[in-house]
């Protein structure tokens, strides 16, 4: 008995967590956790309550489908029900799910895979063509009149077009902020001293949920359809007919949803769009699994709160909350002092997280991030965790604000800020701290790509006193190697290997590598191209340097200043005495027969990397960018394309697989 008061404190504990959070996230829009934390605590109450049936209530959030309507808004009932859905947080999971499904039909099925849109449920009720009503889920049967404010919605039509629209059609769907708007509205937030939103899906909510509809229309928020309730004077067979007859009415849909055959080709689709969940511009958490064909759902029937004919697959969390410990800070190669946090360690996207970037000072006190602060993290892919937003509801009052320091951690040396930058820098040139990021740049892979210069080798090397600049790389020796810590003979072989072959890598590579202000890889190539050799790179004026294509006045200013410094013009006498490769063959860099022709790549090449190709492309005269627009001229779609190759076709921009792109780089003569 005492494990029965064990487990039914704790299922009260949990219902109280659960109602709280539910509340500020749904009704508030201002939730206190990430909704990986929010999904742990609901799984936990369905594992304690499936344990002890006993312990189920009729209020527990287990049975019902969503928190009741706010008082902000009118209640509006829904034509029929808009049920929640299932979780399957791994594929054991989500083929346990698939498994039971087949044995309850007795047969395979087919299903259908859409997006599972970071945004806010709604339903949109048509009266022969003519929007009537919109509706927040609310509880599932009763949600809040946000009509007003749908009606001004750009991306959602008042008038369904086409000769075959019902007399009465349900449509359910997310509304949400694409992520360009949504650093736009922060920006503005901002700019006006209010705390910005912590997430798109916080700020698309709160956008949606205005009194002021003309707040909403300023928003730029869009819709994305992923079903139909009630339908008059129309039969389907199959949820994927339903969607299309949707997007011919004028709704949107998205083209990445696909029918599909068995478990393995849904896991699939789920492996890929987990990877390339960053591609879409839009924030999406998982993948809705259903089954395709309605007759089987009707077989299939529903749950207290859940249809069984589908599940939610959730994508690894990328945000969590944590607690914040200190704020310290970093002073890179070019000088900036960048903050950073020291965080009670998470897990996240696989990784634990016990540090992230706060970009600028000026970020940090915009965001109003304290020391002590409860914290949402976020890890999206590869790219450098980052601290999005406090919890100020978590506050005790012992938080502490950041002050940035007014000298260099490291030197001493007092730091500035330019006029109009929002970044301050330690202007001392041998400072060490630079020294040791310069070159841990010089090696790395955009730039002369040494392996085995990592950090650890380079903070020894400078120790050790054996290199204090990218020139002194070249005049290693074996028995200085095998002095730095953990290195033999054979890591000390390789590492000489590899700074020998990098020598030649060619002018662009070691412009990159030299790590001045804001020359890039694409900055890199065009100078390589205009002048062959780092001598005429170094003689040229601002004038010629502003020539150079997409190098304005602010760059060639600071290619023009950095070959003015005695210091730097040292470290190039002594890369020139190593024999590093300093020119660059101009015929490699010809206009080209693709002159003027801007391309997109998406998905993966087998003949070339992403980089290998960007290089092909340049090399022919043309311009590769990131995103798809009507000024694009070809899309090079490889294995698993993005959405970049939906939008081409919704465009009319060519497209190419690798071999039509191989036929264009090398046109036969």
């Amino acid at each position: 008995m005492v494990a029965d008061a064990k487990a039914a404190k704790r299922a009260e504990e949990l219902r109280g967590a659960i109602n709280h959070h539910a509340h500020r996230y749904h009704i508030l829009d201002d939730p206190e956790v990430a909704d990986a934390e929010y999904d742990e605590l609901v799984r936990e109450l369905v594992e304690l309550e499936a344990a002890h049936p006993s312990l189920v209530t009729a209020d527990s959030p287990t049975q019902r489908i969503g928190p009741p309507p706010s008082a902000l808004f009118a209640p509006v009932a829904h034509p029929s029900p808009m049920w929640s859905l299932e979780n399957a947080f791994d594929f054991s999971e989500l083929t346990a799910w698939g498994k039971r499904v087949e044995r309850i039909l007795g047969s395979t099925c087919d299903y259908y895979c859409e997006l599972k849109i970071d945004g806010s449920a709604v339903n949109l009720v048509y009266s022969r063509g003519t929007l009537r009503t919109a509706a927040t889920r609310g509880d599932g049967r009763i949600g809040e009149d946000i009509t007003a404010n749908v009606r001004v919605i750009r991306a959602i039509p008042n008038t369904l077009k086409g000769d075959d629209v019902p007399d009465e059609l349900e449509v359910r769907g997310e509304i949400f902020i694409p992520l360009a708007e949504f650093e736009k509205l922060n920006e503005q937030i901002t700019s006006t001293g209010a705390r910005p939103f912590a997430n798109a899906r916080n700020s698309g909510a709160g956008s949606l949920r205005q009194k002021d509809a003309s707040v909403t229309a300023g928003r730029n928020l869009e819709l994305i359809c992923h079903g139909m309730g009630r339908v008059s004077g129309k039969r389907f067979r199959r949820h994927s007919e339903q969607m299309q007859f949707l997007a011919d009415l004028g709704l949107t849909v998205r083209t990445e949803n696909r029918p599909l055959e068995n478990l393995e080709e849904v896991q699939e689709f789920c492996r890929h769009w987990e990877a390339h969940r960053h591609d879409l511009g839009f924030e999406v958490d998982g993948v809705v699994v259903k089954v395709d064909e309605l007759s089987k759902r009707d077989e299939l029937g529903y749950t207290a709160k859940s249809p069984r004919w589908a599940i939610a697959f959730k994508f690894a969390p990328e945000e969590k909350t944590t607690v914040l410990r200190d704020i310290v800070v970093n002073v890179g190669r070019t000088g900036a002092v960048t903050p950073f946090a020291i965080l009670e360690p998470v897990q996240l996207s696989g990784a634990t997280v016990s540090q992230a970037t706060l970009h600028n000072a000026d970020e940090v006190q915009r965001k109003d991030i304290r020391i002590g602060d409860t914290v949402l993290v976020r890890r999206a892919g590869e790219v450098i965790p980052q601290v999005m937003a406090p919890v100020p509801s978590k506050r005790t009052g012992k938080e502490r604000k950041f002050v940035m320091p007014s000298k260099c951690p490291t030197c001493r040396t007092p730091l500035f800020r330019k006029e109009g930058e929002a970044v301050w820098r330690c202007p001392n040139d041998e400072c060490p701290s630079r020294g040791v990021e310069a070159l841990f740049h010089f090696g790395s892979r955009s730039a002369m790509d040494i392996e085995g210069l990592g950090y650890k080798t380079v903070i020894a090397l400078r120790d050790m006193g054996f290199a204090a600049d990218p020139g002194d790389v070249y005049a290693l020796a074996r028995d200085q190697l095998l002095q730095l810590p953990l290195f033999a003979d054979k890591k000390a072989d390789q590492l000489l290997a590899a700074i020998a072959a990098s020598r030649t890598r060619g002018l662009a590579r070691l412009l990159v590598a030299l790590g001045i202000r804001d020359v890039g890889p694409p900055t890199a190539r065009r100078l390589a191209h205009e002048f062959a050799s780092i001598e005429k790179i170094a003689i040229a004026s601002q004038e010629q340097l502003q020539d150079v294509q997409d190098v304005g006045p602010v760059v060639a200013e600071r290619i023009f200043e950095f070959f003015r410094s005695e210091r730097n013009q040292a470290i190039l006498r002594k890369l020139e005495d190593a024999g590093v490769v300093m020119t660059e063959a101009r015929s490699s860099f010809s206009d080209g027969h693709l002159s003027g022709k801007t391309f997109v790549l998406t998905g993966g090449l087998e003949a070339f990397t992403r980089e290998e190709a960007q290089q092909s492309i340049e090399a022919a005269g043309g311009k590769v960018t990131s995103s798809v627009s009507k000024k694009t001229d070809y899309v090079v779609a490889g294995e698993n394309p993005g959405s970049k190759l939906a939008r081409a076709q919704e465009l009319g921009v060519a497209t190419l697989d690798e071999k039509g792109f191989q036929a264009l780089i090398h046109p036969n003569p």
